[in-house]
């Protein structure tokens, strides 16, 4: 097979990746301080996409101003969710808070189709993003590399404030030992409020990336969020260098096995998963709970 043909389909990985690596990122974090599986956030990542479209439709806002009002926007509905509902329930067993996040797509998702329908509409790329950019061995389109780009950037970003900033510290304190961080006058629970506004933030960032790749639809975080699950898994759960590297291998794994076999191109990151839990049940770069 030619070569070139090979190039395209690894650049076709780190395009998913990208978004697998934002929206595991924004589980890990949350998971990491809260230890709150968000069901909720393939429908965060939905909500980011239609803020970027109807925010266009409607108030003629710029792609580039999307990138920071959808996030804004979505992980300020994720804090009202966070101070009236998850907040009341962290006390009890974190089924209650699965099954509240669960209920809270079905709703979301319901309201969105009162408001836009089932059929979905289409998202452009602007102009200045249109058209293709020859990489020497193959011609790739322009917007796809700028989704990469951007998609490491913010994981960096995001990495680089969690581990080597000040705020990175006083996170790491409140997820390894709340009552002490109270003690040393840290805002246990400020820290938590913006922590799950921040990653649900990183879910709606996604959803503006993804928006010029396929249909604006209620229901486009639903299959995505399912992989995005096992990438957290197989990364370690509330590790969020494993989530990024993790969910940038799985993208590339899964380009290049449909080259090969199609069919078995969407089970490959649960085969994945199922290997590395069998070795590793803390995940690759998890740690286990008797671990220090």
């Amino acid at each position: 097979m030619d070569p070139a043909y090979y190039g395209t389909q690894f650049f076709n990985g780190l395009v998913q990746g990208g978004f697998y690596a934002l929206l595991a990122l924004g589980l890990s974090v949350i998971f990491g301080l809260l230890r709150v599986v968000n069901f909720a956030h393939g429908a965060m990542y939905m909500l980011g996409a239609f803020v970027a479209y109807y925010g266009g439709q409607l108030f003629g806002l710029p792609f580039l101003a999307a990138l920071f009002v959808a996030p804004l926007l979505v992980g300020a509905f994720g804090i009202l969710l966070e101070r009236l509902l998850l907040r009341r329930l962290y006390r009890l067993d974190p089924l209650y808070n699965l099954l509240l996040t669960f209920a809270l797509v079905l709703v979301i998702e319901d309201v969105m189709r009162l408001f836009a329908g089932s059929l979905g509409s289409p998202y452009s790329a602007p102009d200045w993003l249109s058209g293709a950019t020859n990489l020497g061995f193959t011609v790739y389109p322009t917007y796809r590399l700028f989704v990469v780009a951007v998609s490491l950037l913010i994981c960096f970003a995001v990495w680089f404030v969690t581990e080597r900033t000040p705020l990175g510290a006083r996170l790491r304190a409140a997820t390894e030992n709340p009552a002490i961080a109270r003690a040393l006058g840290i805002d246990v629970d400020l820290l938590v409020t913006v922590t799950f506004g921040a990653g649900v933030g990183l879910a709606a960032l996604a959803g503006v990336l993804a928006a010029p790749n396929t249909n604006v639809v209620p229901d486009m975080g639903d299959a995505i969020i399912i992989t995005t699950f096992a990438i957290v898994v197989i990364g370690g759960m509330g590790s969020i260098l494993g989530s990024v590297i993790t969910g940038f291998i799985i993208g590339v794994i899964t380009a290049i096995g449909a080259v090969y076999y199609p069919p078995i191109s969407t089970t490959l990151p649960f085969i994945l998963m199922a290997v590395v839990l069998l070795f590793r049940p803390a995940g690759l770069f998890g740690k286990s709970e008797g671990a220090k």
